[in-house]
């Protein structure tokens, strides 16, 4: 169906020889069986030789590669016609470095193989100056114009949270709910989210392949838009916890990042980078994704359903499961884990901040 003068989507289309890099996290083991559905090869990779695979793992090719080693990021893309960038260096000492390094050498690889298309799930950038923006926003955006500067077709995906048991924003919303029995909300954020269920995400990027235009981005969200407090509120009711809620000002922004991680199984270092970018609305500027990547028929997931699918216990079974909930390869904190006292890991936390209280 016709967008613009020179943008549509494709239904359908020939089987095409796909690399899945990231095929291990959450949004990549959820993709890699869309794909194989449609009939298409995929090969994924791995950081290390003998890794456990998910459930999938028969079906696929994989290699190892170190998004840091240029050669195996050059035999990875190899043969390949796609490739699906699901890599995020987030956390720790100097993620934008390791970003920007690991962006360079797919470029490289793909300019060399004459891949044809490039599909790089990455984060709502919100209408500010670049210079506010959270070093974890900047950092994609850098991965952004580095891949964008490709002759192939390269699309982006912006997202802001991901609604789907697994996924980071969500577990952090679940494990701070679950464990704080007062939800303090720091007054300068009172930011507007538009979240979007993993399924919706997923549709889209196997839309992504049958995109006939130039290279651009999409902001793609889910049909509610609310402030994080109410996205907070809107999932303990779910949860069926009773949670009040308190404004506090004045709460440096690294201190946050500190409780929030020390609260939750979220490695602190993600959860730290996630908090920088809640100071500023992260809502979809356009929603031609809707029409473009999406099949004709496709119903976006709304809040409520996708909290209650988000919650259901695991299916016994992963193929048949809903991507909306627990599968096998999800990360070893997801839906839980540690029953340390939240007191506790309060204390730990403020340690961490202030190390001479």
């Amino acid at each position: 169906m016709p967008v613009s003068g020179e943008t549509e989507r494709r239904e359908g289309g020939p089987a095409v020889r796909i690399l899945v890099t990231g095929a291990t996290g959450y949004v990549g083991g959820r993709l890699v069986p869309l794909l194989l559905a449609q009939g298409h090869e995929v090969r994924t990779t791995t950081s290390r030789a003998g890794r456990e695979q998910p459930w999938w793992g028969d079906r696929v090719e994989t290699v190892v590669m170190d998004a840091l080693d240029g050669d195996e990021v050059m035999a990875a893309c190899e043969g390949m016609d796609a490739v699906y960038y699901l890599i995020h260096g987030m956390g720790g000492d100097d993620f934008s470095t390791t970003d920007r390094t690991a962006a360079t050498h797919m470029a490289r690889a793909v300019r060399a193989h004459g891949t044809e298309r490039v599909v790089y799930l990455s984060g709502v950038v919100p209408p500010v100056p670049t210079e506010e923006l959270s070093e974890h926003i900047t950092s994609r955006l850098e991965v952004e114009q580095i891949l964008s500067d490709l002759p192939a077709t390269v699309l982006v995906l912006r997202a802001a949270v991901l609604l789907g048991s697994g996924s980071t924003s969500f577990e952090i919303i679940r494990q701070i709910s679950q464990r704080m029995p007062v939800h303090t909300v720091p007054s300068w954020m009172d930011s507007k989210v538009q979240p979007i269920a993993v399924v919706d995400v997923l549709e889209a990027l196997v839309g992504a392949l049958s995109y006939k235009g130039d290279s651009r981005h999409f902001d793609v969200g889910g049909p509610d838009v609310l402030r994080y407090g109410a996205l907070l509120e809107a999932f303990t009711e779910h949860a069926g916890l009773l949670r009040p809620q308190v404004t506090v000002p004045l709460l440096p922004t690294a201190l946050v990042g500190s409780l929030a991680g020390s609260l939750t199984d979220v490695p602190t270092s993600v959860v730290e980078a996630l908090v920088e970018s809640l100071r500023h609305d992260m809502v979809a500027a356009e929603e031609d994704f809707r029409s473009v990547l999406l099949p004709a028929e496709h119903r976006l997931v709304g809040l409520d359903e996708a909290f209650r699918r988000a919650l259901a216990p695991a299916a016994p079974d992963p193929e048949t499961a809903d991507p909306m909930g627990p599968l096998p390869q999800d990360p070893v904190w997801a839906g839980g884990g540690d029953e340390r006292p939240a007191l506790a890991r309060v204390v730990d936390a403020v340690k961490q901040v202030l190390p001479d209280s």
